[in-house]
């Protein structure tokens, strides 16, 4: 991860920013002039730079403002957080439409500047994830004739703003088609933010989407841009809209009707430049039945439909799809490629896929790290897959026995000195019987460390399957497993864990 820069000519603040955030595990680079920064950014060509740049207004030889506007032209995607005095708040609000991310009042409490900066931070991660998945992979793979329809849809749309809803079933890519939508528009120059409307809570949705003002509500420290802002120029996705509360359908109908809307707790009207997508599981002429979508927002929104078809509509798609997402997994984990069988490839287009894409995404990953050779075998499929009775259930509902019973030779319980799986004890199984039978086996041994041996086998297991979901990502991955950066880090060293 590339460092944060500091820029302030007053050395106390970059000295306490710069413990604080070395403590925090975070590496900083400190300034004390806009005019380094600039040097510096020249010499690296812009390709490397900051994650965040946190920046004062007022510094000899140069304004904060300035700087800003100079370092997003080079680097539009880059959060920029600006620390002003109580007098200078009228500019740093003003900095907003230049693409601040935030600002930071003097004197600043240390932990709130931390949590500010670690929530940029997020956010920079998140951009670059995007950006990456957007540059190496292929916008959309499909042969089937229900995708070329949606192939030629996005065609037509190429040149229009309209407002688009795409449906479809979840993980069947609507995302990906709003994605697609925005880069072959004229507005793909501008930003692409997409909000999960069923993903926050009720009471934070309006914040996020509009944004508020300092003292709006309580902990609104600071004024913040929300996702109509942030996509100014260019693309907001609003997945899930079908559970949008019914009240703040209102203001999103009041946005696409006139274009402007108002901050939470502000009394000056926003205009937003901003073309709207959304997308939905769920069938909203219904919802408009059972009055709980309005009807003139749906209208509104309406305007062009596009539907994406279930994996099983498209079964054909389903090899091209697996061996693509078999070699992103590998790339994305460092490893070699795997290959499948044909017959393994067979089964998988059978399977109904209630899951759609994403599942059978998810299902690449984990043959990727627990397929035990080169070379994937039927044997080696998920049970989930081999099982018809567990066959329509999503792949995080299986009972963890059922894997175990269908792991080939090398499986999580193995015996690596004797190469034979030790684990084959039925569909209803739990992993803790598949670790008992491996623990008395090793305890009827004169063996005396079967506590670090199997506690390696267990935590390389873990860390390689969070690794697989986070496609390789150390420090999410460390946050789903509820330990320190430092500490995968760490493990992957000790256990020998590739990637």
């Amino acid at each position: 991860m590339k460092p944060i820069w500091i820029v302030d000519d007053d050395q106390s603040i970059r000295f306490v920013l710069e413990k604080a955030l070395l403590r925090e595990g975070l590496s900083t680079r400190s300034f004390t002039n806009p005019r380094e920064v600039l040097v510096a950014l020249a010499a690296e060509d812009g390709s490397e730079g900051p994650q965040v740049l946190v920046s004062d207004i007022r510094m000899p030889g140069g304004s904060g403002l300035d700087l800003l506007t100079q370092v997003k032209q080079q680097l539009p995607a880059l959060p920029v957080i600006i620390m002003t005095a109580f007098s200078d708040l009228d500019s740093a609000v003003s900095a907003f439409q230049n693409g601040a991310f935030e600002y930071l009042p003097k004197p600043f409490d240390l932990p709130k500047a931390i949590e500010l900066i670690r929530r940029a931070l997020e956010e920079s991660q998140r951009e670059e994830v995007a950006e990456e998945l957007m540059a190496d992979t292929p916008e959309m793979l499909g042969q089937a004739p229900a995708m070329q329809d949606v192939f030629r849809a996005i065609g037509r749309l190429s040149q229009s703003n309209v407002t688009v809803m795409i449906t479809g079933e979840s993980g069947s890519g609507k995302e990906l088609v709003a994605r697609a939508l925005h880069k072959h528009s004229p507005r793909a120059s501008g930003p692409f933010v997409a909000i999960n409307t069923a993903a926050i809570p009720k009471d934070l949705l309006e914040s996020e989407l509009f944004g508020h003002e300092r003292g709006a509500f309580t902990g609104a420290q600071t004024s913040r841009r929300g996702r109509f802002e942030q996509a100014e120029g260019g693309t907001l996705f609003l997945d899930e809209i079908g559970d949008m509360p019914f009240d703040l359908q209102t203001r999103l109908l009041r946005v696409l009707s006139d274009g402007h809307f108002y901050r939470v707790g502000g009394h000056s009207a926003v205009k937003a430049n901003v073309r709207v997508i959304a997308a939905t599981h769920q069938d909203l002429e219904q919802r408009v039945k059972e009055g709980v979508f309005r009807e003139d927002l749906f209208h509104r929104l309406n305007v062009i439909r596009l539907r994406l078809p279930a994996l099983r509509e498209r079964k054909e798609d389903v090899q091209v799809l697996t061996k693509h997402f078999l070699l992103q997994s590998a790339q994305q984990l460092g490893v070699e490629p795997k290959r499948i069988s044909d017959q393994a490839l067979e089964i998988l287009s059978q399977f109904h896929f209630p899951g759609n894409v994403r599942q059978l995404e998810n299902i690449c990953h984990w043959l990727t790290v627990m397929a035990p050779a080169q070379m994937i075998e039927a044997k080696d499929l998920p049970p989930e897959v081999l099982l018809p009775v567990s066959s329509n259930l999503p792949l995080n509902t299986q009972p963890i026995g059922v894997i175990e019973e269908a792991m080939p030779q090398g499986g999580a319980f193995a015996n690596p000195s004797s190469g034979n799986t030790l684990v084959n004890l039925g569909a209803h199984a739990g992993w803790e019987s598949a670790l008992e039978v491996e623990a008395l086996q090793l305890l009827g041994t004169d063996r005396q460390d079967v506590w670090d041996v199997l506690t390696r086998r267990f935590e390389s297991l873990l860390i390689q399957a969070a690794l697989a979901t986070t496609r390789g990502r150390r420090i999410e991955a460390a946050v789903k497993l509820g330990i320190g950066r430092n500490t995968i880090t760490r493990k992957i060293q000790e256990l020998h864990i590739e990637g």
